[in-house]
């Protein structure tokens, strides 16, 4: 029989069905309870799929304990869980929906969305609302129920189109259980949360309910409300981006997190500034990790969070190679694309369909992330293969000229990308968000401190005020 990751949460809830699995705005669901209404939900969809397995089914819903009850019912019901993220645009979530062709879509929350008219429920105190689909997938179908699929999952999209990537419940469970290696989450863990499950519930939320933990919802991002719900749950693991850290780290009240274990920094490079301030606050160094849609959370720095704030960890179960352009592996010191191969890589691209083993060069998966590695074997990252600025042949990443602007006492945050020239071929500008909007840092001030640190050709020709820079649903950059 098919394995099915649901069956570890429901021995934690045959095993232990009053300890807590959900806290929410004062609220609390056991883990008997929770699964009572997945189960419930589940029973539903049963009858709506005709029992087909791995049937796709879409769901719209935001964060909260509707999110986790329908999604687990979803994976209960033998279907295959494909989200759709809530900032997307209609028009994206169309797209997203004729990729993957579900045969169900599910809606909750104050804006329900469904591509076609609804039906209305409520099961075990769940409102929502579903609809069929009536889509053609572009992709083998037989070869899709081969891989026993859980999820399908997309890139946040920082860099150009996401893809529609597939997670087998085999994959998933090796991930997990690789994860928790560096996470060591217990029973005894209450992990505050405040990431979209949307992008994150895949591996993220299912490793806390198969370990026993106790998930805290938090829907707010001001980080005096995030501390209070902290302190008020005895939360012991933050997991969260950059930016959530800097607003936790700059937070003003003075307040301790006493009960705070580990705080995981994901999505983008924790800068080192915000990791020491962070551990100044609370007296906990940010542990940085290094995750990717494809290989889950392959890279956590837990032994040098302190000596080696900006590093992703180094590699324990989950190989890592760095290549140059070539594919020949670099030296130690030396910046090379990084590629990893190891337990729960994904199982296929959606469309055009692709499975892994034709996807990677030996198992090995090309991360399109350049890094180098100190003589400890850390692994720092460096920027995006795609995001290198070329400056008539002198190449350097957009990262190391934000890490200088950041460290400007005027400014908040940048984003520094390339801009075609018509004599160097390209050249860096800079967008800045300036701690004070009513005093800006002028454009000459900034080249001066960019100067003094950086070689000529890496300083940025423009500067331009913004009040906010775009971000993904994950808190990365976009670029």
């Amino acid at each position: 029989m098919a394995l099915n990751v649901t069956v570890l949460v429901a021995a934690r809830a045959a095993n232990d069905p009053d300890r807590v699995a959900l806290l929410h705005s004062g609220q609390s669901w056991t883990y008997g309870e929770l699964l009572a209404r997945a189960d419930a939900i589940a029973a539903r969809l049963r009858e709506l799929l005709h029992g087909e397995h791995s049937a796709r089914v879409a769901l719209f819903c935001p964060n909260g304990p509707d999110y986790v009850a329908l999604a687990l019912g979803i994976l209960r019901a033998g279907a295959c869980l494909v989200p759709v993220a809530s900032e997307l645009a209609v028009p994206e979530r169309t797209a997203q929906i004729a990729l993957t062709a579900p045969r169900l879509m599910l809606a909750a929350g104050a804006h329900p969305w469904l591509p076609a008219a609804g039906v209305a429920e409520e099961i075990a105190g769940v409102h929502f609302s579903w609809c069929a689909v009536d889509a053609t997938p572009a992709f083998p179908e037989d070869h899709f129920a081969a891989l026993n699929p859980a999820f399908v999952r997309f890139s946040s999209g920082t860099t150009g189109t996401s893809k529609g990537i597939v997670l087998g419940h085999e994959t998933l469970l090796a991930r997990v259980h690789s994860a928790n290696r560096r996470l060591q989450i217990t029973p005894l863990d209450r992990v505050l949360w405040t990431l979209p499950m949307a992008h994150h519930f895949a591996v993220t939320i299912m490793l806390y309910m198969i370990e026993g933990a106790t998930t805290v919802l938090e829907d707010s991002h001001l980080a005096a409300e995030v501390l209070a719900t902290a302190c008020a749950t005895g939360a012991t693991v933050f997991y969260g981006s950059p930016f959530h850290l800097a607003l936790l780290a700059a937070e003003g009240s003075g307040r301790g997190w006493p009960s705070l274990r580990l705080a995981v920094g994901t999505a983008a490079a924790v800068p080192a500034t915000t990791a020491q301030a962070f551990q100044k606050r609370y007296g906990i160094a940010p542990a940085q990790g290094f995750g990717i849609i494809e290989a889950g959370l392959p890279l956590l720095n837990t032994d040098a969070a302190v000596t080696k704030p900006t590093s992703v960890g180094r590699p324990d179960d989950i190989a890592v190679r760095l290549r140059d352009e070539h594919g020949a592996d670099v030296a130690r010191g030396e910046i090379g694309e990084m590629w990893l191969r190891g337990p729960g890589m994904f199982d296929a691209y959606l469309a055009p369909w692709c499975e892994r083993a034709q996807a990677t060069d030996d198992g090995w998966f090309a991360t399109g992330d350049l890094a180098c590695q100190d003589e400890d074997g850390h692994v720092f990252l460096r920027g995006r293969r795609k995001s290198v600025i070329n400056f008539g042949g002198m190449k350097f990443f957009p990262e190391e000229v934000e890490a200088v602007l950041n460290a400007h006492p005027a400014v908040r945050e940048s984003r520094v990308s390339g801009e075609a020239h018509e004599r160097w071929g390209m050249v860096a500008v800079a967008e800045i968000v300036p701690r004070d909007a009513a005093q800006p840092p002028a454009g000459a001030a900034l080249g001066k401190h960019c100067r003094g640190q950086l070689a000529g050709y890496k300083v940025p020709v423009k500067f331009r005020v913004v009040t906010e820079l775009p971000r993904t649903a994950s808190g990365k950059l976009k670029r």
